[in-house]
């Protein structure tokens, strides 16, 4: 049976024309999954689209989670004990948000893409491309590592600035970053961007931007689940312990990086890069390396 492919949008079942290594995919035990497969089909990355302009969905989810981490924090302050006031906090959320967007995009570049980005500098900022006269492309290209090292950054001096207790203003702001991620994951979703490797699964899902338009593991929905929002239950029930104390960093650092860790080996690795060291990905690399930083903050906090 030849697979067709409908386009993007379209109103036409299109699970049970795709084929992978003689499995046809879309009907697993008599259950019918059409609608579930076809999901990122029907839905559109723009909010709002004019003359090749447009607001996607994405952006709208980075203003979500800066919200949802905003009120987190503030509800944290009206009823626990901090040396923090919340003109702190309106003031870091400046900071915090330049960080993510800095941080994120830096880091994109460097750890996913730096040989084409040294020779197309012009085009780590800017959301145009000059080759073919002047055409608007958008920034593309937001690394999660990239985005925590410039938070990182934020926190360090803004605490120095305000003669905060750095470990003291870690507790307090990361139990509600996993939430505000969330948003982040689900962006990614409505852009068919960062899709899972090809699955058999039931649960699998086509995406209009996969050029195989095979069924794929949606790792983008694994991952807002996995490391938004049960990572937050568990940060958030553990906030006040007493062990906690000082220690909230490292073990943020140690639950995420343990949890995208396990999640990369069902997420398709980046093209260009595939597998860096064995079958392990980049995200795997940096996330091991959160785990080591994790463990080594929370083993000189119980020392001091």
């Amino acid at each position: 049976m030849e697979p067709r492919y409908p386009s993007y949008g379209s109103t036409t079942s299109c699970v049970e024309w795709v084929t992978h290594d003689s499995v046809i995919f879309g009907r697993h035990n008599n259950f019918d999954m059409s609608f579930w497969n076809e999901i990122p089909y029907k839905v559109s990355p723009y909010l709002i689209q004019f003359n090749g302009f447009g607001i996607r969905y994405y952006s709208l989810m980075y203003v979500l989670a800066f919200v949802t981490f905003y009120f987190l924090v503030k509800y944290r302050l009206k009823t626990e004990h901090f040396f923090i006031k919340a003109i702190h906090l309106d003031d870091f959320i400046v900071w915090a948000a330049t960080g993510v967007l800095l941080g994120g995009r830096i880091g994109y570049v460097i750890f996913y893409d730096l040989n084409y980005y040294l020779d197309n500098p012009l085009s780590i900022f800017l959301p145009f491309n000059f080759s073919n006269g002047f055409v608007f492309t958008g920034i593309s290209g937001m690394s999660y590592h990239g985005g925590l090292i410039g938070v990182m950054i934020a926190v360090y001096f803004f605490s120095k600035k305000n003669k905060l207790n750095l470990w003291e203003f870690s507790d307090l702001l990361c139990p509600a970053v996993p939430l505000g991620y969330t948003f982040g994951r689900i962006g990614n979703f409505f852009n068919s961007e960062l899709y899972g490797r090809v699955t058999s699964m039931p649960w699998g899902m086509l995406f209009p931007s996969d050029p195989a338009h095979a069924l794929r593991h949606p790792s983008q929905l694994y991952e807002a689940f996995f490391e938004g929002i049960i990572l937050f239950i568990i940060l958030w029930w553990i906030r006040k312990a007493k062990y906690i104390h000082h220690r909230m960093f490292g073990l943020y650092l140690i639950g995420y990086g343990a949890i995208r860790f396990i999640i990369e080996f069902f997420r398709e690795p980046d093209e260009h890069l595939e597998f860096v060291v064995y079958t392990f990905t980049m995200g795997q690399i940096l996330c091991f390396v959160m785990i080591i930083a994790g463990t080594l903050i929370i083993f000189k906090n119980i020392r001091s």
